[in-house]
């Protein structure tokens, strides 16, 4: 598309940089922008331009333009409106997506910039409109539509404007109500309540009471007579009558138009097809509701406007329900314009180079506008976190046949990929023990296993009352978290199951499971000791790679590679891998183009082999989706700018990550749709909605409310206090409008963490991690023994009954009832006293890195004074270490002479009736004598400073002095 500095609107200079919102108001047929603080605010007789831009995790700019109509904007300025949106969209490069939003008929996308939603004010600028001005409260009545966003219209002031299927809101001087008719849902009465808190907040200064009315309620009560008190008293209503904005537009097949000199053509055929677009023409695409504007790639900015000006006289003055216009540009088609055709090729064959996009930057670059957001954003670096608590109790249990059978320590890390796993894991969540419950799928194991493996998971999960979250993850699709929780992982050719052995029998397969004494080839991975992997594969020169690290046996003969693309943190994992899969051996070292002939030899001679690293598909931008899943057929709803609050407790909803996907699901969802989650999960993944290629075989998580893990709940601005609330969705929402703020729930503080034995009580920096590695050097020679590695890593896998590191000792085992389940039963400890005693220990920070012994001699301690003990554990008590009551009290009294002055908790917390203040408000804590600081928060001061910065946040909102 040619473009010249005259086609473009110096208004729109510089637009859409930066991620954001940005707005113009059409006045006198010119943009104009609008103040910031004016945004949200929308005015019947005017017409507006909106500019969204998001950036996404590769840094690329995204841009939707909006044009909005008020109801009483003339003709003119919505034409002017219309064109000023195809200008902005080619000083943006022409990729943006445009949207014809009219007033009461908005699209979702709209809406969600403005949440709770828009109510349009009479008046107007340049249609002689004069703005409303302020004057006494008026009272009005509104009614509101929708479940995910709320369509607000205001309606006369009478009975005759209730009915019993939608929600009402009437603003009234001193109290605003809610009437939520018979027929309406959970769901909408629930959305409607956000909407009275944004008339409350605006109209009323937040100063106003609220009251919900349900349709038929006694008018004993007395707010329900109160509110029909102002319609002249209590009558039934009618039913309600179709209105023009119920009235659909007839539906039909979509139909397809060339614009050719501003008149729109139909074209005849029988389907449609991508190859009918010419990229030098512009088209239109009737479906009813919907009018598409397709514009070809080549075609001239004059060409654009007058194809979307066909548009718009197409869905004007017809008896259509305002239909929505959608212009997207060649190459840029949005998911829904792609799926009204039945062939669309996945990859199209167009020139989609920077050229137009360059050229506007280069005119704007004359003009001194800085233009470096009109080509790319900085990509966003994020190096992969695990988010979740590696400090927890694993189980592993391999599948064989309709059983689970629990593997001993040693073998728990070695999975195989003729088999199915089940993997248990119980860690320190926020205020309780969370459990995520998990398969593993081989790659080449068995259906029937693979059934039995999710079948049993789900059983699981069942008898703890869906109290912990679910995974099924597939051999080389493991996420992050997966690989954190294990620490060291161990994928091994062939399989034991009984339904594996069976298979390659009646297949006359061989058996190539993984022997100690034959050849194999292993690729390390991973980023730590704490994530460190080995992946058997083909014993073929084409399975090496230069970005790895490598381990080659053959029985005694040992060899390892290097690539030259390695580093020396890889090669230390090799190290540490080797003293797990032939320890007390002594390996030959191979640098990439120095390998010996018995090297090649073992291989089977040398090959070509790939450079380049293999790639983690990478996570995309979150989409969230409610879900309807009915007889096997699931429909999905896109949730646009979503938040916690969008998660209803009456519906399941999914968030798609791409890379993964997570299906979340309410408290008060049914059992039959409950154990369905997993099933819609696969579903979702098959269907992918979004036609963005999702894996079949990408991890899928069941989320359930309430024990949310911190992978999931990264993608919110979460609070935990709202999943904890009890009742409905309406009645949680109303609760919390009432009280100002979401009540916090009256849940038990979790204890002070306890070591797991070889992982610490949180989530270690990169500097505590490294007291497990070692010094490697490789071109020094290993002399095989007793490094502190192997004593780290593999002593556990020579002794049967030893534990590895993921795995805690019994005493820790009964610290944490919920993990132990009836295969786990015999690892119960000997001495259930000890254990009863020190779960009431406060342990000191040292002692967590540290290794919980199997049994403990305590020896008894002589106090040297009488102190009365605190009923709930959080008082001084006896410690594991030789600390005696009087140093401890002596610690407390230390404590109180920081020279900072001592105030009472009810006068430092945040919605304190009397605050205290020149304090500094982030360290409210410091304020606290030692007597409530411990009180309050559970723990000493030096005990608190050491925990990480987030858990010491969370403590602090928790008890309001944050």
């Amino acid at each position: 598309m040619a473009v010249s500095m005259r086609d473009l609107d110096p208004v729109f200079q510089g637009a859409g940089q930066k991620a954001g919102l940005e707005i113009w108001r059409i006045e006198n047929f010119n943009p104009v922008p609008i103040p910031k603080s004016s945004y949200g605010k929308f005015f019947t007789g005017d017409s507006y331009v909106i500019l969204k831009t998001t950036t996404s995790k590769s840094g690329a700019l995204r841009h939707d333009i909006h044009y909005w109509l008020g109801k009483d904007t003339s003709q003119d300025e919505a034409g002017a409106a219309a064109i000023k949106t195809v200008e902005l969209d080619a000083a943006l490069g022409g990729r943006a997506v445009q949207y014809r939003e009219v007033q009461s008929h908005e699209t979702e996308k709209f809406l969600s910039y403005f949440r709770p939603c828009i109510i349009p004010q009479e008046g107007g600028v340049a249609s002689g409109f004069k703005h409303a001005e302020a004057e006494e409260h008026k009272t009005r009545l509104f009614v509101c539509r929708g479940t995910h966003v709320v369509h607000v219209k205001e309606v006369p002031f009478a009975r005759s404007s209730l009915n019993h299927d939608d929600i009402f809101v009437l603003d009234t001087e001193s109290k605003i109500f809610q009437f939520s008719g018979s027929n309406s849902s959970i769901q909408e009465r629930a959305k409607a309540l956000e909407v009275v808190q944004y008339i409350k907040d605006t109209y009323h200064e937040g100063k106003c009471e609220i009251a919900a009315i349900e349709d038929g309620k006694l008018m004993a009560d007395p707010e329900t007579g109160e509110f029909w008190g102002f319609f002249g008293g209590f009558a039934p209503l009618p039913r309600k009558t179709a209105t023009g904005d119920d009235k659909s537009a007839a539906s039909h097949p979509p139909k397809l138009l060339c614009v050719e000199k501003g008149q729109a053509e139909p074209i005849e055929t029988d389907s449609l097809k991508r190859e009918l677009l010419d990229t030098n023409k512009c088209y239109i695409l009737d479906c009813g509701l919907e009018v598409f504007v397709w514009m070809g790639r080549n075609t001239s900015l004059d060409e654009r406007k007058s194809a979307s000006g066909a548009a718009d006289e197409l869905v004007t003055g017809t008896a259509k329900l305002k239909p929505q216009i959608i212009r997207v540009i060649e190459g840029f088609e949005t998911v829904m314009f792609r799926s009204k055709f039945e062939s669309w090729p996945q990859t199209i064959d167009v020139t989609v180079s920077e050229d137009g996009r360059g050229k506007v930057a280069a005119l704007l670059k004359r003009q001194g506008v800085n233009v470096k957001g009109l080509l790319k954003a900085d990509p966003i670096k994020e190096e992969p976190q695990p988010y979740i608590d590696c400090t927890g109790h694993l189980q592993v249990w391999r599948v064989n046949d309709q059983k689970k059978v629990l593997l001993p320590a040693s073998d728990q890390s070695k999975f195989y990929s003729g088999d199915c796993y089940i993997f248990q894991y119980t860690y320190p969540g926020e205020d309780k023990e969370d459990c995520l419950i998990g398969t593993w799928v081989g790659k080449i194991s068995v259906e029937e296993e693979r059934a039995s493996a999710n079948s049993l998971a789900s059983k699981l999960v069942e008898s703890m009352k869906f109290q912990a979250s679910q995974a099924r993850i597939y051999e080389g699709k493991e996420p992050i978290q997966f690989y954190s929780i294990f620490q060291t992982f161990i994928v091994l050719k062939g399989g034991l199951s009984d339904a594996y052995k069976t298979y390659i029998a009646e297949k006359e397969i061989p058996d190539e499971t993984y022997s100690d004494d034959g050849v194999a080839l292993f690729r390390i991975q991973g980023s730590g000791p704490d994530n460190m992997q080995a992946i058997q594969v083909e014993p073929v020169a084409s399975s090496l790679n230069s970005c790895y690290c490598y381990i080659l046996h053959n029985g005694p003969a040992v060899f390892t590679w290097s690539g030259s693309s390695t580093t020396a943190d890889g090669q230390e994992l090799v190290e540490r891998m080797l003293d797990l899969i032939k320890p007390n051996l002594q390996s030959k070292p191979q640098r990439e183009g120095t390998e010996s002939e018995q090297f090649w030899a073992l291989l089977g001679g040398k090959l070509e082999y790939p450079s380049q690293k293999i790639v983690r598909e990478a996570e995309s931008d979150p989409h969230l989706f409610s879900c309807n899943f009915s007889e096997g057929n699931l429909k999905v709803t896109e949730i646009y700018n979503f938040s916690q609050d969008d998660l209803m407790t009456e519906d399941i909803f999914i968030l798609d990550c791409h890379s993964e996907i997570f299906v979340w699901v309410g408290q008060q969802v049914d059992l039959k749709s409950r154990t369905q989650a997993l099933t819609i999960g696969e579903k979702f993944l098959e269907l992918d909605f979004l036609l963005e290629k999702l894996s079949r075989v990408a991890p899928i998580y069941v989320v359930n409310e309430g024990s949310e893990p911190p992978f999931f709940t990264r993608f919110f601005k979460w609070e935990s206090a709202k999943s904890a609330m009890l009742g409905n969705s309406f009645q949680r929402k109303l609760t919390i409008l009432k009280n100002g703020s979401t009540p916090l729930s009256d849940k038990p503080k979790r204890r002070n963490p306890v070591s797991y034995g070889g992982r610490s009580s949180s989530v270690p920096d990169k500097s505590q991690r490294s007291s497990r590695s070692i010094s490697v050097s490789p071109d020094r020679v290993r002399v095989r023994g007793r490094s502190p590695a192997f004593n780290a890593l593999a002593a556990t896998f020579e002794n049967a009954n030893a534990r590895n590191l993921s795995t805690p000792p019994p005493l820790v085992r009964k610290l944490y009832p919920k993990s132990v389940t009836p295969d786990s039963a015999i690892f119960a400890p000997k001495s259930t006293a000890i254990a009863s005693l020190t779960s009431n220990f406060e342990q000191p920070p040292p002692a967590r890195e540290t290794i919980i012994p199997r049994s403990l001699k305590v020896s008894p301690v002589t106090p040297k004074s009488n102190l009365e003990t605190n009923d709930k554990g959080n008082s001084v008590s006896s410690k594991m270490e030789s600390l005696t009551i009087q140093e401890d009290v002596k610690e407390d009294e230390d404590e109180d002479e920081e020279g900072l002055p001592i105030y009472p908790y009810e006068r430092l917390k945040i919605n304190s009736t009397d605050p205290v203040t020149d304090i500094d408000v982030t360290r409210r804590e410091t304020y606290l004598s030692s007597v409530e600081f411990k009180e309050k928060l559970g723990m000493t001061r030096d005990a608190f400073y050491k925990l990480p910065k987030w858990k010491q946040n969370k403590i602090k909102m928790a008890i309001q002095l944050f």
